[in-house]
């Protein structure tokens, strides 16, 4: 019987508690589920981390868990997918406002590889504001992201914004 292998695409700039329940939830649904950080924004954003930090917090918030990959992608997702065997792409949804774009982003990657199936996720109902960019705004302004992202996460904004890490 052939594994069940899914992506989660993003850019994880920086990985929250929100993409982490998502992870967390969907592992239980596949043999082996494959988090790419993409290189490639399709949104104007400001990053805060390179994309090969954002690949190791990755790996080290799941070291536990031996069916998490972490890597880096660049060109088409379905291209990537179809070449890791994936047949399964996992997209978090928060709000409503996010069906729209991620509708549409399903039925080209839909279009570009029928095979492919889009699975959405809605966030636990405590993460359903999260977003990396809120987050990243909120730590760069110096308020505390404590309650959004791992403690290891945390340490490394306090260091990319040079100031004393908490605890």
């Amino acid at each position: 019987m052939k594994k069940t292998i899914a992506v989660y695409p993003g850019s994880f700039d920086p990985l929250t508690i929100g993409h982490e329940d998502i992870v967390r939830r969907i592992v239980r649904l596949v043999d082996h589920l494959i988090v790419a950080v993409a290189e490639t924004a399709t949104q104007t954003k400001s990053g805060l981390f390179p994309i090969d930090e954002r690949v190791e917090l990755i790996r080290s918030a799941f070291a536990d868990e031996p069916r998490v990959e972490a890597t880096s992608f660049s060109g088409l997702l379905v291209d990537f997918a179809r070449a890791r065997e994936a047949r399964i792409i996992v997209r978090g949804l928060r709000a409503v406002s996010d069906f729209e774009y991620e509708f549409q982003m399903a039925l080209m990657n839909r279009s570009l590889w029928p095979e492919v199936e889009v699975l959405f996720m809605a966030p636990a109902t405590r993460h359903t504001f999260l977003s990396s960019s809120l987050v990243r705004e909120v730590g760069r302004l110096g308020g505390d992201v404590t309650d959004f992202v791992s403690p290891l996460v945390k340490a490394r904004m306090d260091r990319a914004f040079e100031r004393p890490a908490t605890d």
